[in-house]
């Protein structure tokens, strides 16, 4: 039987290459070219999401998954440090200097002194004829210039051994002298060591132009081994100002010490939360700098006061306790002061006994008679 040829396609088709889109291709070009876009930009975020919902089936994740290591850079700040004298923020090499203890004179040729104004704590009290005296103590303040330097009394040693003090002085009454070498004090004596310690200047006239620095008494104390200071200092407070719900109720504070030329006051300034000194009717004020000395802190130790049997020196019963008056934030309170023997700190406490908490910076502390402090708002 004879084939029949199989007529030819004019429009041959390639099976192999067969267009999987061509039936959306078709229905693409119906559309109108905005629309077509549009539908375009859909089909190929739908294959895209379809794809990676499929990538991430097919991603099986580990049994453990990693970790990394993260090591963390911050350097918490260092814990503030204070001086144990003063209570002021300082550094940690500062903090552990040994505390001074510096007789200052203070008769009316001795004045304006140097080095007062830097002091952490200054104490007064009555030296001879009712000329006062001032124990000076330093820790982390290094004054260039300190003086004039004068001669010691037992009650000022009993002071400035309770600080563990390095005590600068030049001579001495008999019975302070002798206590000095029983309590082992870390002794400075201008008498001793001469221009080592001390020097006269030319500008005063003896014995009131015996002066010093900081920088001396580091050197020779560091040859004699007086290179630290055990103690316990106040406990300290944050500034606590006036306000109008507790004003203030001690602006004005006078200390009746012993005449005119030593007797003194105080007057509060509230912005900057102290006290202005005056002695003798006037600012009592700083060599060098030519400032008003103001100390955070005004202290009256009321304490029995009495003259030696030589008709000379003055006795003061500074070892035991008695009461007290401290001025500071512009107030008074009524406390109890305590010295449990020579070398025992100064202990100020409150009706309950508590240890009552001081403002930082300088303290000044003055030994006085019942009945002789008053003070106005």
């Amino acid at each position: 039987m004879e084939q029949k040829p199989i007529p030819s396609n004019p429009n041959p088709v390639d099976v192999t290459k067969k267009d999987r889109f061509a039936g959306i291709k078709e229905f693409l070009k119906k559309r109108p070219p905005k629309k077509r876009l549009m539908m375009v930009g859909g089909i190929a975020g739908a294959v895209l999401l379809i794809g990676g919902a499929m990538a991430f089936t097919l991603i099986e994740p580990s049994e453990e998954l990693y970790e990394p290591d993260v090591v963390s850079t911050y350097v918490p700040p260092p814990e503030p440090v204070y001086s144990a004298l003063t209570g002021i923020e300082t550094t940690e090499e500062l903090a552990a200097r040994p505390v001074t203890g510096a007789m200052i004179e203070n008769s009316i040729d001795a004045r304006p002194q140097s080095g007062l104004q830097e002091a952490g704590i200054v104490y007064e009290a009555i030296a001879e004829g009712g000329i006062t005296r001032f124990l000076a103590l330093y820790q982390e303040a290094k004054p260039d210039n300190i003086g004039p330097i004068r001669s010691a009394r037992p009650y000022y040693v009993r002071w400035a051994a309770g600080y563990d003090a390095r005590y600068l002085h030049s001579g001495g009454s008999g019975a302070a002298l002798a206590l000095i070498r029983s309590l082992d004090m870390k002794d400075l004596d201008h008498g001793k060591y001469g221009n080592q310690i001390a020097s006269r200047v030319s500008n005063r006239y003896a014995p009131h132009n015996v002066y010093t620095s900081m920088d001396r008494i580091d050197s020779l104390s560091k040859e004699l081994g007086y290179t630290s200071s055990k103690f316990t200092g106040f406990e300290r407070k944050e500034d606590d100002k006036p306000t109008a719900e507790s004003p203030a109720t001690a602006s004005r504070i006078e200390f009746n010490i012993s005449s005119a030329n030593y007797n003194t006051y105080y007057t509060y300034d509230e912005d900057k939360n102290e006290y202005s000194r005056f002695m003798a009717g006037l600012p009592h004020k700083d060599q060098e700098s030519g400032k008003q000395i103001k100390p955070k802190v005004v202290i009256g130790l009321v304490m029995s006061y009495g003259i030696h049997s030589n008709r000379i020196h003055s006795i003061y019963e500074n070892v035991g306790s008695g009461e007290a008056f401290i001025f500071q934030d512009g107030k008074v309170t009524k406390a109890t002061w305590k010295k449990a023997s020579d070398t025992a700190a100064l202990e100020l406490e409150d009706a309950n006994g508590d240890p009552i908490e001081l403002n930082a910076g300088q303290k000044w502390v003055t030994a006085i008679p019942s009945g002789r402090i008053k003070y106005t708002p």
